[in-house]
């Protein structure tokens, strides 16, 4: 029996080996066993990205429900996992369920469960549901014929794309943008989001829109190492103003400028506070996980915002948009959400959004960031992702749980925070956090400085502290970090 875990957004695990059709009958199975402890007559929105084996996953997991005699609404075809959450909130369902591993590798498939707010369902009913799993299915997959189900009304399809783009054009200038002499650029990463945008603007310059379950064998995250191919293509075009990417189930955005310069979600967090407080009039609390720049707090004490820190996960920011008054939840991952939509990330949502920005304003990403940094200061922030094995993925942590480190090459440590994670901080607002990747064998160093250049040595020196320290140990001899 496999042991089953929910990480840091979902159940994740690779293809074949973990997440095999009897495991996801296994989750299914507990989710099903949750929803009836405390519904009548539950029903469920479900959707699968365009990840291998989607299809069979999700009509394995629709099987299982109703067989418990619960009502399921299926996504026919892929859908993204905005448009899981928001027809779960459309349809008045009491969960939603998207087959999905994200932005991980193609070997991976996943499994995410969201409230019927349309958001993360919060780390207390995922521990409830995680209880509950049981180390086998009670039925027999063989016996049970997804038609039958689809015949007796059990299983109803829905269009959830159409849905999804119907809630955008009711909220968005969509003729503003299409009017404006912007040119615009997608890259879907082979993702869930490859048909929208076409949809909706259909001048946009297109890339990596067709179905591909493997992404090519590339990871679809929508960071800079993995967009070198999109950053070129804005390059070489010179007349493309914004590109925007999204993740393998667009709930991630990466963004580009016309100069083909990647813009990182600490600074699209810090336009959208902006655009949102000046030129939309909203108001709330800023809530960003522990990752995300300092710089949000300082933006936020500008415009009298009162600005909240997570714990990393957008469960924990959800947890707030869902309770409280909040304008904008953001992490440095590239997810974000914002009011007036639902409480989960939306990587074209927040795409849309800037562009909206950019045709009403006439100004240009660049001229944006300029702004920003007239309230906040200049800055530079970079991640490296070091691929290790859990013993120095671990004996690293441990480290820094004992405090080992005291500088890093030249930068002393002036003070630690260690929310969830460690962050230290130098003088000059220079800062390094370590944590371990909640859901892959990855540990993440993040930096920030004045500049490219210095966040780069940050990183550097870090990086080599990290492999002193576990050389004198014994634990390690350096050359085992693989360096994404």
């Amino acid at each position: 029996m496999t042991p089953i875990k929910f990480g840091t957004d979902g159940w994740r695990a690779i293809i074949a080996e973990d997440f095999t059709v009897s495991n996801v009958a296994r989750v299914a199975e507990a989710t099903a066993l949750w929803l009836l402890k405390s519904k009548k007559n539950p029903q469920v929105v479900l959707g699968h990205d365009p990840r291998f084996g989607g299809q069979l996953f999700a009509e394995t997991t629709a099987i299982i429900l109703c067989k418990h005699g619960i009502k399921v609404y299926l996504a026919k075809g892929f859908v993204s996992t905005p448009m899981v959450s928001l027809g779960t909130v459309k349809q008045k369902a009491d969960l939603g369920i998207v087959i999905t591993a994200s932005h991980n590798p193609p070997s991976y498939n996943g499994f995410k469960l969201k409230g019927s707010y349309g958001g993360p369902l919060l780390p207390e009913k995922v521990e409830e549901i995680e209880n509950l799993i049981p180390t086998e299915t009670q039925h027999d997959l063989s016996k049970l014929n997804l038609n039958d189900f689809i015949e007796n009304k059990m299983i109803e399809y829905i269009d959830l794309e159409t849905m999804y783009c119907k809630h955008v054009e009711a909220n968005f200038d969509l003729e503003l943008i299409r009017k404006s002499r912007l040119k615009l650029a997608y890259d879907a990463m082979y993702g869930a989001g490859q048909n929208v945008v076409s949809r909706l603007l259909p001048n946009t310059a297109l890339l990596h829109c067709e179905n591909n379950p493997s992404f090519h064998g590339q990871a679809p995250e929508p960071i800079h190492k993995n967009l070198q191919e999109f950053s070129a293509l804005i390059k070489r075009e010179k007349s493309i103003d914004c590109g925007l990417a999204t993740d393998g189930d667009a709930d991630r955005i990466g963004l580009y400028d016309k100069e083909g310069n990647f813009i990182d979600s600490n600074h699209i967090i810090l336009i959208l506070i902006k655009y949102l407080y000046e030129s939309k009039g909203l108001r709330g609390k800023v809530v960003t996980a522990f990752s995300v720049t300092p710089k949000v707090a300082k933006m936020c004490e500008h415009f009298g915002l009162e600005h909240q820190v997570t714990k990393i996960g957008f469960k924990h920011i959800a947890g707030s948009m869902v309770t409280e008054d909040v304008m904008l939840g953001g992490e440095e991952s590239g997810g974000i959400a914002i009011k007036g939509h639902i409480p989960e990330r939306d990587g074209i949502w927040m795409g849309l959004t800037i562009w909206e920005c950019m045709a009403k304003s006439g100004k240009s990403l660049q001229d944006l960031i300029k702004d920003v940094y007239a309230i906040v200061g200049p800055f530079s922030f970079e991640r490296s992702d070091l691929h290790i094995n859990e013993t120095l993925k671990n004996a690293i942590i441990e480290n820094c749980k004992q405090n080992t480190y005291k500088s890093f090459g030249d930068y002393k440590i002036q003070r630690i925070e260690d929310l969830d994670g460690y962050k230290y901080f130098f003088s000059n607002d220079e800062w390094l956090m370590i944590r371990a990747s909640g859901t892959e064998p990855v540990l993440r160093n993040y930096a920030e400085s004045s500049s490219s250049k210095k966040t780069n040595s940050i990183l550097k020196a870090a990086e080599k502290a990290l492999m002193t320290a576990l050389d004198k140990s014994n634990q390690t001899n350096g050359d085992q970090f693989l360096n994404a």
